[in-house]
């Protein structure tokens, strides 16, 4: 998935004191977003939405130009001086949306991959708050929580806490790593059933 999105660094969590112990975090939105089973259907959505939407919009600007133009190259000479001055601004309008529609076709796309991840981001940046407050964070700031060329700390991963808060699977060479140091992997063992005899049997 292209990555349009920022995570803006979070400074001085208000809830703590200036004589407060500093303690910093490493977060990364896109590395929690990944993490959600369903992510993937996003990518599916915009292509649709391009090839479908967008395009149909180009090929109506560019058809409703082509008219526009033949009829004006046609009839122009007929016109009052305004009917022209009506249809040129007109014309001149198309051309320009059409020159810049690939900036305007970029908009768009970032437009509705926001209004798709919303929902997911509401999530993580809910657990986030809860990390942080929880575990008295006073300084967030933006990483690559799962690079393998400069990893922040694992304890002070805060992608890898929010996306065990919000119970989505990690990377298995991130368990790895968080078992080797002697960290939570956020998943529980089920215990095993007791077994009850039944009634009648000896134990």
């Amino acid at each position: 998935m292209k990555k349009f999105l920022t995570v803006v660094a979070i400074f001085a969590v208000t809830m703590f004191s200036a004589n407060a112990q500093i303690k910093i975090g490493v977060f990364d939105e896109n590395s929690v977003l990944g993490l959600f089973p369903d992510i993937a259907k996003i990518d599916s959505v915009l292509n649709a939405y391009v090839e479908d939407s967008l395009q149909n919009e180009y090929e109506y600007l560019l058809s409703d130009l082509k008219y526009k133009d033949s009829v004006f190259k046609a009839d122009s000479a007929k016109m009052s001086p305004s009917r022209v001055k009506i249809m040129t601004d007109d014309i001149n309008r198309l051309k320009y949306q059409l020159v810049n529609w690939q900036q305007y076709q970029e908009q768009a796309y970032q437009a509705k991959q926001g209004q798709l991840l919303r929902p997911y981001q509401e999530k993580i940046f809910a657990a986030l708050r809860e990390v942080v407050q929880e575990q008295k964070y006073t300084h967030v700031f933006q990483g690559n929580a799962f690079s393998p060329y400069t990893p922040p700390p694992l304890a002070d991963n805060l992608s890898i806490k929010v996306a065990q808060k919000l119970k989505l699977k990690l990377p298995q060479e991130v368990e790895d790593a968080l078992k080797q140091a002697g960290l939570s992997t956020g998943s529980t063992t089920a215990p095993k059933p007791t077994t009850t005899p039944k009634p009648g049997t000896k134990n």
